[in-house]
This record gives C-alpha cells, sequence and structure tokens, in this order.
C-alpha cells in the first residue's frame, strides 16, 4: 500500500527513533507534534535526523515560518524561535536494537503513551485544585490562573484526541463481499472519546474479523481499556486462536495488567466466499439481523456469555448465520438502545426503525439509525453502531 507523504514522515521519524532507543513517550509527542505541522503546511516539509552523543536530533524545515505561540502550542517543544526550521533533541540510548518498524503498532502504542500522559496531567490538576480549595482567599488570583490554565489544558486534549481519532476509529476494511458502514457518536461533544471502541481487519484466511469493546466508566480511562481489549483480541486473533476462545483468553491475559478493566464485547467473523457470519457475544447487546426480505431477528446466543472483568468470563455459545445477498446485519453498543432507560423498550425500537431505514445505501444507515433511537435522551451514552451487508455475486 502506497503511504501518503505525512505517513511516510511519521514512518522515518519512527525509525530513527527506534534506531536511536527513544522512549515511547517521547516519541509518541514527537510524532504527534511533526503530523500537526506537516498537516499545516501547503507542500510536504523536509525531515532529517542525526544521533550522537546521547542525542537524537530531528530537524523539520517547513515552507513558512513557524510562530512561537504555535511552537508553544505543540505537545513536544522544538528549540526556540521564529522561523521555517525547527529542531528538537531527544534523549538517546546508544546500543539500541535496530527493528522494523511496524506503524500500525507502533501509533496504537503511541496513542497509549499519550492518554496516559493526558491522564495523568488530568489528574495532577484536580490534586492541585483540591489543595488550593483548602488554602485561605489570598490564593484566589492564583486559582483563577489555575482555572484558565485548566481550560487552555482541555483544549490541548481535545486537539490530541482529534489527531487520534482515525487510529482510534478505523476506516472499513476493504471487502469485495460486503459493504460495511458506522457511526460514532460521544455522549459529550467535548470529549471525543469514550469507553466504546471498534475494531476491524481481514485475516490471513480472508475472513473479516470485527470486534466491539464497550468499556465501563468515561473519559480517557475508559478509552485506554478499550483500546487495551481492541488490540489483545487483535494479536490473540492474528497468532490463530480460534473465535470461540479469544474472550476468555483476553480477559486471562489482562487480569494481570489491568485487574479494574470491565468491558463487554462483540466478535464477528465474516466470510466473504459463504457469507458465514459467527458472533462471540460477551455480556454485548444482541445483534440485530435484517434479511432483504424485511424479516427481522436478534442473535440471541442459547448460551449466554460474560465480558472481560466479568465472573467467568467468555462468550458462552457462538450463533451463526448464512448472510444472503442484500441481508443486512447491525452490531452497537447499548448507547444506541438505552437513551430512554429502557433495554428492552429500546430493542424493540431499533427493530422497527432497522425495517425501516433497511433499503437505504449502508453507508448512511448506522447515522440514521442513530439519529431516530436518539429522539428522547434521557440516558446519555457513546454510541457505536456498524452496519454490514453483503453484496450481490458478482
Amino acid at each position: 500500500m502506497t503511504r501518503s507523504p505525512i505517513a511516510r514522515l511519521r514512518h522515518r521519524l519512527r525509525e530513527a527513533c527506534a534506531a536511536a532507543g527513544v522512549t515511547t513517550d517521547d516519541r509518541a509527542k514527537l510524532v504527534l507534534a511533526v503530523t500537526l505541522l506537516a498537516e499545516r503546511a501547503e507542500h510536504p516539509p523536509e525531515l532529517s535526523t542525526h544521533a550522537g552523543n546521547g542525542r537524537l536530533a530531528v530537524t523539520l524545515r517547513l515552507p513558512g515560518l513557524v510562530g512561537q505561540d504555535h511552537r508553544n502550542a505543540l505537545p513536544l517543544l522544538p528549540d526556540a524561535g521564529d522561523s521555517a526550521v525547527l529542531t528538537w533533541h531527544l534523549p538517546a540510548v546508544h546500543d539500541a536494537a535496530t527493528v522494523p518498524v511496524d506503524d500500525e503498532l507502533a501509533t496504537r502504542e503511541e496513542m497509549l503513551a499519550l492518554i496516559a500522559r493526558a491522564d495523568t496531567l488530568t489528574q495532577e490538576q484536580r490534586e492541585l485544585k483540591h489543595e488550593l480549595a483548602e488554602t485561605n482567599s489570598g490564593v484566589l488570583a492564583m486559582y483563577v490562573e489555575l482555572e484558565e490554565r485548566d481550560e487552555r489544558l482541555r483544549q490541548a486534549h481535545a486537539v490530541i484526541f482529534r489527531e487520534l481519532e482515525d487510529a482510534l476509529r478505523p476506516p472499513p476494511p476493504h471487502v469485495d463481499a460486503f459493504d460495511l458502514a458506522v457511526h460514532y457518536a460521544p455522549s459529550e461533544p467535548d470529549s471525543p472519546t469514550g469507553g466504546d471502541l471498534y475494531d476491524w481487519f481481514v485475516l490471513p484466511d480472508g475472513t473479516v474479523h470485527i470486534t466491539l469493546v464497550d468499556a465501563v466508566g468515561h473519559g480517557v480511562t475508559s478509552t485506554r481499556h478499550a483500546l487495551t481489549v481492541t488490540h489483545a483480541i487483535r494479536t490473540l486473533a492474528l497468532e490463530g486462536h480460534p473465535l470461540h476462545d479469544l474472550i476468555a483468553r483476553a480477559a486471562g491475559t489482562l487480569a494481570t495488567i489491568e485487574p479494574g478493566l470491565m468491558a463487554t464485547v462483540l466478535l464477528a467473523r465474516l466470510d466473504p466466499v459463504t457469507g458465514d457470519v459467527t458472533v462471540a457475544n460477551g455480556s454485548h447487546p444482541r445483534p440485530v439481523l435484517v434479511t432483504a426480505a424485511g424479516d427481522t431477528e436478534l442473535l440471541v446466543p442459547s448460551i449466554v456469555g460474560r465480558g472481560i472483568g466479568f465472573p467467568d468470563p467468555g462468550n458462552g455459545s457462538l450463533v451463526g448465520r448464512t448472510l444472503a445477498a442484500g441481508d443486512l446485519l447491525l452490531l452497537y453498543t447499548d448507547g444506541l438502545t438505552e437513551s430512554r432507560k429502557n433495554h428492552q423498550e429500546g430493542e424493540g425500537r431499533l427493530l422497527a426503525a432497522a425495517r425501516r431505514h433497511a433499503g437505504e445505501s449502508t453507508a448512511t444507515i448506522p447515522g440514521a439509525l442513530a439519529t431516530e433511537m436518539h429522539d428522547i435522551v434521557l440516558h446519555a451514552d457513546d454510541t457505536v453502531v456498524i452496519a454490514i451487508r453483503r453484496k450481490p455475486a458478482p
């Protein structure tokens, strides 16, 4: 696959950081800073790197001047000055091993590092505000300044998360046999991340794997937990572990790493040759199948499974169907059906709405369902809707 100029720029940065032994945290901030600058530039900037004396020097030559105010807004500050040439110096380890750079894995590592950094900064701000609140009125001016800094921090977090949205929510994989579409809506407009995440990719045997996760909680902690689950399941799936074993195996793996993590999980496998779909469900809302003839069905397992962090985690029994041409499968998180605080009523409304919208293009169905289901919102929650339709055979 041909990389875009910005993707090639990130790849070169990661190669230089790997060869010099730069930490993941420093690499994440550097890659994000260079990406923000490159996206604003009219032409691709020039990049050069040099390692020596325990430091990695990274120089970026842009087509226009970059003011100090713009530099100060970057997640990793370059050397001071107003010019079109920016330089960063990062601590390096000379004896670091040179290994091939996997951009997808590197992006996930950088996301985890940035989210953890944001989480730490938020906690430090909260503790500082609490300490100031216990002091006398003589620190009122300092408190006001802290509030302003806190607002700037929230804005900076929003910029970081917007830049990470593409990586957190990957575009649909290209599969000739299926049309795939997704809609995501956060519970709060100014907080573009939450605990609802999805992942989809094509396995070496040609089948399509889809993971849908709803981590318990809100904010960056739930985002980190959901990302941890999707990454663990992707790794296990690519290692060849069978579908029926993935949820329980991921739960066992994560129990010692993230003991407080709880998440519902839904896994789906699509065979582009036969149209077979197999679903593994761990405490997640049940998928909806709408046939080309307009019949609807909830895919209910005979043995109910439990999610990660729940007692006896696993998927229970698998549910299998064969999609005919035109059949529509809907996967979603509970934010879609619980906006009125009644899950059963929400399922009934979803079945009726799915029948009404099934004739529309696949790309518009997820957003149309979310709009109709959220006509009344008594309980706001993150919402993901994935639509899968089997295409007619060529």
